[in-house]
């Protein structure tokens, strides 16, 4: 082990926390105590940023107070003071205030950390109507002359142009070690903690000053404002803020004044806030009467993988080169917490609140919202586009018929809902939809019951062949001995019946001018779970072919709650719920009425393989990461989100030695044996932001790789024997 497993800052995460204080108005000496107290708090949550309002020190709606030597003073002395504190702490603190330089006053935001100040940023716009009169105090960060100030005794940057560039330190086996260093790259090894500060209206404008710094590397974009509040406002500002960090593919923090400022003309909500692309990862309690803190952790890596993928983004950076390379960085060493001394050389080591656990919402299931407004509104989309897709395929060709196998399982289900739906739409009658159940040597009377029962709730034409007779013949050609009677059940045993059934399908659909439609789902192809070519890996159109597992169930639970067919219909589709997944492929000993195989017994539980897939397939994650994630989301039962409509006992836990046996296994398959699979898979839509593996789409990749650099990540990097 070379980092600390169970530390967030070694998976590329880092904590973020914004904090409202109680202020006085136009009393530094409360405000700075109540300053210092948040980020004392912030510390001890192990934060990496702590965040305050727009001229916190002062107080913010104060007019011509602002102009005041005293009140000048006591700011300074206020700043002074939680520099000092400040070296004891663990977070860069971001502070506002009023400030001289070269006969001008700014609004400016203090970038404090470890007992030093790093930079000063005055803010870029000052906005002079409605309520507003900042240039009547206030000089913009453009009229100032330089570049530097001296400040405190020390010479410090000074502008809007400042990125705050982290290299940071964590402790591997109790040794504090260089995790990363962020020195001229744009992508670090694990994400990059790189900080722009902008203040309240600087994102309300046309180009924020927020976007050529994330352009320039900045990851964690962070805004002091005081902002007052009016009807409505609140919203737009979360849209603000929402669009920001989805633009710029960053963190997104924003601040404003709470409690205790002057309300002699404006009132105030405390309004705190915190986005990573878009996506709002923690919310104050607005018009609070005490002060608040809200934290979250922001994954710097995911950032840097989206940035790399997203083309768009790095041709924006380089039509702007020229802004970009006025950008000044200033670069400082980030010790995370139990790491190193603090600056007066006293011991810094402790941190009462652990980093094991992650402060934001993983979902166990990612392809599945546990939100069950936008879970509905995902399930209605994904629909569409499955029947969609399928007509536009029927249109094309001019077919007006589908041959399905119908197996009584989950996939054959879905796909069996969708082409029903698709002839509604086109107006044809669902008996073109020609189904059929073809029962082999394995397969049990429950599923091939809720096959029948299913062709005839969607008013398929139904049909049964039995591929046994067929199966037997091409074991006599081959010379197998199960056609002997000898039980040799090996994958030939398998996978002839497999090919039998999609032979005969195919057949069929010359037979009758149809199109066979696919039923395999987007987990069965990372794990290469598919008999290859005269297979079930084959078809002419499958809707399934981005849909996994875990989206499969959840649609049909969907359709179940939600009433789309009758009430024979919904009863089958629980049925088809509730029993248990299997290939039927292999014969049990006649003790149990149901499938003598469990496909997740042998590659592995679905919702987590699905957890694999979509972290490693979309965002190229290391194991060790998706591991770590992985026991964040299904280490504990008790904790965390589930989709309501998820039964108790279906509500699993994984220990950390059964994360990694699975994601061993998924490793080895995904990247080393399967690949050959999909790079020949039949078209299909792309039907979720988690991505497709066709390789005419979301995944390309050579069908001959090794897994080996995957595996000696994860077996260096996570701990435990397996």
């Amino acid at each position: 082990m070379t980092e600390n497993f169970n530390s967030i800052y070694s998976h590329g995460f880092v904590r973020v926390a914004v904090c409202v204080p109680h202020v006085r108005v136009a009393d530094p000496e409360f405000n700075t105590r109540n300053t210092s107290a948040l980020a004392g708090r912030a510390s001890e949550a192990g934060a990496a940023v702590a965040l305050f309002p727009e001229l916190g020190i002062s107080s913010y709606a104060i007019d011509d107070l602002l102009q005041q030597e005293a009140l000048l003073d006591g700011v300074l002395a206020g700043i002074s003071q939680i520099a000092v504190e400040s070296r004891q702490l663990t977070p860069v603190l971001l502070v506002g205030a009023p400030l001289r330089f070269e006969n001008r006053l700014f609004n400016c935001a203090v970038v404090i950390y470890r007992g030093q100040v790093l930079g000063i940023v005055p803010k870029t716009y000052l906005p002079s109507y409605r309520e507003f009169y900042e240039t009547r105090q206030f000089s913009a960060a453009r009229h100032a002359v330089g570049g530097e100030v001296q400040f405190l005794g020390n010479t410090v940057p000074f502008g809007n142009d400042l990125l705050f560039r982290a290299g940071i330190t964590t402790a591997g086996d109790g040794v504090a070690r260089r995790l990363r260093s962020t020195e001229g790259g744009t992508g670090g090894p694990k994400g990059e903690f790189i900080l722009h500060v902008e203040i309240c209206e600087d994102v309300w404008t046309p180009i924020p000053p927020s976007s050529y710094a994330a352009l320039a590397g900045a990851t964690v974009l962070a805004n002091l404002s005081a902002s007052n509040i009016t009807i409505g406002k609140s919203l737009y500002r979360k849209d603000l803020c929402a669009s920001q960090s989805g633009k710029c593919i960053a963190a997104y923090l924003y601040s404003a004044a709470g409690p205790g400022e002057s309300t002699t003309d404006l009132a105030w909500d405390g309004h705190a806030l915190i986005y990573e692309d878009g996506e709002l990862l923690a919310e104050s309690e607005r018009f609070a009467d005490h002060e608040q803190m809200i934290v979250a952790d922001i994954d710097t890596e995911r950032l840097a993988q989206s940035r790399m993928r997203q083309t768009s983004f790095n041709d924006a950076a380089a039509l702007h080169r020229s802004q970009l390379e006025a950008v000044r960085k200033v670069r400082f060493d980030f010790r995370t917490p139990g790491v190193g001394a603090s600056a007066d050389g006293r011991d810094s080591n402790a941190c009462p609140q652990r980093l094991d656990r992650i402060e934001r919402q993983i979902e166990r299931f990612p392809f599945v919202p546990s939100d069950a407004v936008r879970r509905d509104e995902q399930a209605f989309e994904a629909y569409n586009i499955q029947v969609h897709g399928l007509m536009q395929r029927l249109r094309a060709t001019g077919i007006e018929k589908i041959v399905v196998g119908i197996s009584g399982g989950l996939d054959s289900t879905q796909a069996l809902i969708v082409a029903a739906r698709t002839m509604d739409r086109l107006k044809l009658p669902r008996k073109n939809i020609l189904a059929y159940t073809m029962p082999g040597f394995a397969t049990s009377y429950g599923t091939r019951t809720n096959a029948h029962r299913l062709m005839e709730a969607f008013g398929a034409s139904g049909h049964e062949i039995d591929i046994r007779p067929s199966s037997m013949q091409m074991f006599r050609d081959i010379g197998h001995p199960f056609a002997e009677e000898d039980p040799e059940y090996d994958i030939t045993f398998e996978n002839v019946q497999a090919g039998e059934r999609t032979s005969h399908l195919f057949r069929l659909a010359n037979y009758n001018d149809a199109l066979v439609l696919g039923t395999g789902d987007l987990s069965e192809l990372a794990l290469g779970w598919a008999t290859y070519g005269v297979g079930d890996q084959m078809s002419h159109y499958n809707v399934n072919a981005s849909v996994p597992k875990t989206l499969i169930q959840h649609l049909i639970r969907w359709v179940i709650a939600t009433s789309q067919f009758d009430e024979a219909a919904s009863s089958v589709l629980q049925s088809v719920l509730d029993t248990e997944i299997s290939p039927e492929l292999v014969p049990g000993d006649g003790s149990e009425d149901g499938p003598a195989q469990s496909t997740e017994a042998k590659i592995g539980p679905y919702e987590l393989q699905d957890f694999f897939l979509y972290y490693i397939s979309r965002y190229g994650f290391r194991p060790s990461k998706v591991a770590f994630m992985a026991l964040q989301a299904w280490g504990d039962r008790s904790q965390g989100l589930w989709p309501e409509f998820l039964p108790e006992h279906k509500r699993n836990e994984y220990d950390l030695a059964e994360i990694r046996k699975w994601l061993e296994l998924f490793l080895f398959r995904f990247f080393q044996i399967s690949q050959f699979k999909r790079t020949a898979v039949p078209n299909g839509p792309k039907v979720g932001s988690g991505g497709s593996l066709s390789p005419r789409g979301d995944w390309r990749a050579p069908s001959d790789s090794s897994a080996a650099a995957w595996l000696a990540e994860l077996r260096q990097n996570v701990p435990g024997e397996l």
